[in-house]
């Protein structure tokens, strides 16, 4: 990866809480970067929204100050970026004007549960009940994935259902939002001032989250779409993860520099990290996600995980799929200590806080805020604290939120290694399962050492944590000829990591385990407490 020419890739990396946008070189290194928080709208109790406009205000923000500080440091980004790539929160469910390009509602967040009744209802008609769409798109019935709440945006707002029957809604994840809007929207202008439209695609990582699409043929699923009543006029055109999708439209920083990279963002955080076959990482942010590359083989789990896309690098690229757990609540649990009950200031601070005390004291906290997601997928679970005596402070606190993350992901890997290791290979070094970090958390090192205590397995973080925004910055690369995919794969090898070793020994660990069940099931059957 070198040359003489000044290289730069941008990535879009919209996320769940704040948007970013990074400037890599041609080293892949970050040169600038801005970020961005935005509104978390709760408008009942299980419900989170978005506002879209606010979300593209963001992006274009984090763009412009993001160029500021790369041109004041002397880098030459107006001449030399390239392409950009661009990753996102997914399942998020935006619908909109095609003429006046303003959303009809706010964006549904995908860990909001209005369409528990839907989800009731729909298991309860059809003949598979919470599985009857597994074998096409891998996914159970649930209120995490886009079909639902785009189904309870045309059952409950009027503007949705006319805009739908008079062929002026588009339905997209926030990828095809970002996209439809920066190439274009209702109507813009190009670089050679010629009238141009945004552009209305998704790609086939982001549409494996809608429970829409077909696994094995990368299309919209006919069936399902006709079973579910789905107009297919409103959906985007399914396209790979690196390509050359289009240009930005006048009236945005960076008019006229291709988009070629797009990837939901733990799909991107995955090539980020570049897993091959058989290899795992997990992604700590507002929730914790974590995927396993299961190669050319779409793996359909018996133990409470989804079959996903990994990711296909071009159009006539072969498509790697994944088996992925989805965690709700990991990073969330922190903010909420933080903006909920005001025990911490940052952050930041719970790592102190959580090492002030040298064990949780006893006290399990299960942060089932929204329900569970895998394995469990029970949206009628809500959070608890147990075991709490008159000597727990809020060190034991601290402590208990932060094993909270590691016990989930053990949950999930648990899972995975079931459902992959049933004669199949989970790839290692010298034989020992590693697990690959990043996201916003692993900064955290007394996390980082309770996760590798708590599974009995090293945890490998790299230099940059950061993955997600990589591994688009890397499809957009490679769809331009800045990198191969052998170069990227190769650069692995030469990362700097930090690995954390498993210190405690397999009883304690098998009786915090034990410990950590039973707090779970206390979670059950607890949603009309709020009633």
């Amino acid at each position: 990866m070198s040359g003489e020419e000044e290289i730069f890739i941008g990535s879009i990396d919209q996320g769940t809480t704040s948007t970013r946008f990074i400037i890599y070189d041609r080293e892949a290194k970050p040169i600038a970067s801005h970020q961005v928080e935005f509104t978390q709208f709760y408008p009942e109790a299980g419900w989170v929204e978005h506002d879209p406009v606010e979300i593209m205000e963001s992006v274009r923000v984090c763009m412009a100050k993001a160029l500021d500080k790369a041109t004041a440091d002397g880098y030459n980004v107006d001449g030399g970026l390239k392409a950009i790539g661009l990753t996102n929160q997914r399942e998020t469910t935006v619908v909109w004007s095609k003429s006046t390009g303003l959303p009809l509602h706010n964006a549904i967040v995908w860990m909001d549960v209005r369409t528990s009744a839907i989800c009731r209802r729909l298991e309860k008609e059809l003949s598979g009940g919470r599985t009857h769409f597994v074998e096409t798109c891998g996914l159970p019935i649930s209120t995490y994935f886009s079909a639902l709440k785009l189904l309870w945006l045309m059952e409950n707002v009027d503007d949705v259902k006319e805009a739908i029957q008079s062929g002026d809604a588009l339905f997209g994840t926030i990828e095809t939002w970002m996209i439809w809007n920066l190439t274009g929207g209702c109507g813009g202008t190009n670089r050679e001032e010629n009238l141009v439209r945004g552009l209305h695609v998704t790609d086939c990582s982001n549409a494996s989250r809608t429970m829409l699409m077909n696994l094995k043929t990368l299309d919209w699923d006919q069936p399902t779409l006709d079973t579910l009543g789905i107009p297919s006029e409103i959906l985007p055109k399914i396209i790979s993860n690196s390509e050359n999708i289009g240009s930005i439209a006048n009236g945005w920083p960076l008019s006229g520099v291709p988009i070629c990279g797009c990837l939901g963002d733990q799909h991107a955080a995955m090539l980020g990290q570049l897993c091959r076959k058989g290899e795992a990482k997990s992604t700590y942010g507002t929730g914790a996600f974590i995927l396993l590359n299961t190669g050319d083989e779409v793996i359909q789990s018996s133990h409470g995980l989804l079959s996903t896309i990994a990711y296909k690098l071009g159009r006539n690229a072969s498509t790697n799929y994944a088996l992925e757990g989805s965690i709700a609540i990991a990073g969330a649990a922190v903010q909420w200590l933080r903006d909920g009950l005001g025990i911490i200031r940052s952050a930041a601070e719970i790592e102190e806080m959580a090492k002030s005390v040298e064990n949780s004291g006893g006290v399990y906290f299960v942060p089932a805020f929204n329900g569970l997601f895998a394995p469990w997928w029970r949206d009628d679970a809500r959070g608890v604290c147990i075991g709490i005596t008159r000597f727990t402070n809020k060190g034991h606190i601290a402590r208990a939120v932060l094993e909270s993350m590691c016990f989930q992901v053990n949950d999930v890997l648990n899972s995975m290694h079931k459902d992959a290791g049933e004669g199949r290979e989970i790839r290692s070094k010298e034989g020992e399962f590693l697990l690959r970090v990043d996201g916003g958390a692993t900064v955290n090192n007394l996390l980082m050492q309770i996760q590798a205590d708590l599974l009995g397995s090293s945890v490998v973080r790299p230099a940059d944590i950061e993955t997600t925004a990589l591994g688009a910055a890397y499809a957009a690369g490679l769809a331009i000829g800045v990198w191969t995919e052998e170069q990227i794969f190769a650069a692995g090898d030469k990362e700097k990591t930090t690995i954390f070793h498993p210190k405690l020994d397999e009883a304690h660990r098998q009786k915090r385990s034990e410990c950590w069940y039973k707090a779970v099931s206390r979670t059950f059957d607890l949603a009309d407490l709020s009633l």
